[in-house]
Protein backbone atom coordinates (compact mmCIF):
# COMPACT_ATOMS: atom_id res chain seq x y z
CA UNK A 1 0.00 0.00 0.00
CA UNK A 2 1.41 3.14 -1.32
CA UNK A 3 1.96 6.23 1.39
CA UNK A 4 -0.47 8.85 2.10
CA UNK A 5 0.25 11.74 0.46
CA UNK A 6 0.90 14.63 3.03
CA UNK A 7 -1.36 17.19 3.30
CA UNK A 8 0.00 20.33 2.52
CA UNK A 9 0.90 22.49 5.42
CA UNK A 10 1.34 26.48 6.32
CA UNK A 11 4.69 25.78 6.13
CA UNK A 12 5.17 24.40 2.97
CA UNK A 13 2.72 27.62 1.45
CA UNK A 14 4.82 29.52 3.49
CA UNK A 15 8.32 28.15 2.03
CA UNK A 16 6.99 28.27 -1.72
CA UNK A 17 5.60 31.75 -1.20
CA UNK A 18 9.13 33.17 -0.31
CA UNK A 19 10.56 31.19 -3.12
CA UNK A 20 8.32 32.95 -6.28
CA UNK A 21 10.93 35.19 -6.85
CA UNK A 22 13.36 32.27 -8.21
CA UNK A 23 10.54 31.30 -10.18
CA UNK A 24 7.81 28.66 -10.82
CA UNK A 25 8.89 26.59 -7.87
CA UNK A 26 6.62 23.20 -7.79
CA UNK A 27 6.26 21.07 -4.73
CA UNK A 28 5.68 17.03 -5.08
CA UNK A 29 4.86 14.81 -2.47
CA UNK A 30 7.41 12.60 -2.06
CA UNK A 31 8.96 10.40 1.26
CA UNK A 32 6.35 11.57 3.62
CA UNK A 33 7.33 15.09 2.94
CA UNK A 34 7.84 17.71 -0.32
CA UNK A 35 10.42 17.74 -2.82
CA UNK A 36 10.85 21.52 -4.34
CA UNK A 37 11.39 21.90 -8.00
CA UNK A 38 12.24 24.38 -10.53
CA UNK A 39 12.78 23.53 -14.21
CA UNK A 40 12.52 19.90 -13.54
CA UNK A 41 15.97 20.24 -10.88
CA UNK A 42 15.13 19.37 -7.34
CA UNK A 43 16.78 21.87 -5.18
CA UNK A 44 15.05 22.02 -2.15
CA UNK A 45 13.38 19.08 0.57
CA UNK A 46 10.69 19.80 3.32
CA UNK A 47 10.75 16.97 6.04
CA UNK A 48 9.77 16.74 9.19
CA UNK A 49 8.48 20.27 9.44
CA UNK A 50 12.07 21.64 8.37
CA UNK A 51 13.44 22.88 5.06
CA UNK A 52 16.42 21.78 3.07
CA UNK A 53 18.38 22.75 0.57
CA UNK A 54 20.40 20.58 -1.84
CA UNK A 55 24.37 21.31 -1.48
CA UNK A 56 27.45 19.94 -3.34
CA UNK A 57 31.07 20.59 -2.92
CA UNK A 58 30.98 24.02 -4.11
CA UNK A 59 28.00 25.22 -1.77
CA UNK A 60 28.58 22.58 1.47
CA UNK A 61 31.08 24.68 3.18
CA UNK A 62 28.86 27.60 3.37
CA UNK A 63 25.66 25.75 4.95
CA UNK A 64 28.61 24.40 7.56
CA UNK A 65 29.54 27.92 8.13
CA UNK A 66 26.11 28.93 9.13
CA UNK A 67 25.93 26.18 11.23
CA UNK A 68 23.18 24.03 9.06
CA UNK A 69 22.93 20.42 9.71
CA UNK A 70 22.52 17.55 7.03
CA UNK A 71 19.32 15.60 6.02
CA UNK A 72 19.66 12.40 7.82
CA UNK A 73 17.45 9.00 7.65
CA UNK A 74 18.08 5.82 9.31
CA UNK A 75 18.22 2.85 7.16
CA UNK A 76 19.09 -0.31 8.62
CA UNK A 77 20.17 0.55 11.91
CA UNK A 78 22.69 2.95 10.22
CA UNK A 79 22.03 6.71 9.67
CA UNK A 80 22.52 8.18 6.19
CA UNK A 81 22.96 11.62 5.23
CA UNK A 82 21.86 12.84 1.83
CA UNK A 83 23.37 15.94 -0.21
CA UNK A 84 20.72 18.58 1.21
CA UNK A 85 21.44 20.34 4.80
CA UNK A 86 18.92 22.52 6.36
CA UNK A 87 17.97 26.25 5.80
CA UNK A 88 20.44 27.86 7.84
CA UNK A 89 18.05 29.44 11.70
CA UNK A 90 18.83 32.80 10.54
CA UNK A 91 17.41 32.53 7.06
CA UNK A 92 13.40 33.03 8.38
CA UNK A 93 10.62 32.21 5.54
CA UNK A 94 11.45 35.76 4.49
CA UNK A 95 12.20 35.88 0.79
CA UNK A 96 15.22 38.55 1.61
CA UNK A 97 17.08 35.79 4.06
CA UNK A 98 15.83 32.61 1.82
CA UNK A 99 16.44 32.85 -1.01
CA UNK A 100 19.92 33.25 -1.13
CA UNK A 101 20.39 29.96 0.53
CA UNK A 102 17.55 28.55 -2.34
CA UNK A 103 19.95 30.25 -4.89
CA UNK A 104 22.74 27.90 -3.80
CA UNK A 105 20.38 24.98 -3.58
CA UNK A 106 19.25 25.61 -7.15
CA UNK A 107 23.04 25.95 -8.62
CA UNK A 108 24.31 22.98 -6.86
CA UNK A 109 20.93 20.87 -8.49
CA UNK A 110 21.36 22.33 -11.71
CA UNK A 111 25.35 21.07 -11.76
CA UNK A 112 24.53 17.78 -10.12
CA UNK A 113 21.70 17.29 -12.82
CA UNK A 114 24.24 18.74 -15.87
CA UNK A 115 26.92 16.05 -14.37
CA UNK A 116 24.69 13.18 -14.46
CA UNK A 117 23.38 14.15 -18.25
CA UNK A 118 27.41 14.07 -18.89
CA UNK A 119 27.66 10.69 -17.56
CA UNK A 120 24.92 9.08 -19.35
CA UNK A 121 26.20 10.50 -22.61
CA UNK A 122 29.29 8.52 -22.47
CA UNK A 123 27.27 5.56 -21.68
Amino acid sequence: MPAPTPAPSAFADGVLGSLLPLGPVRARAMFGGWGLFLDDAMFGLIARGRLYFKVDAETEPRFVAAGAEAFTYLRQGKRIALSYWEAPSGAPLEAGALLPWAELGLEAAKRARQKRRQKDRRR
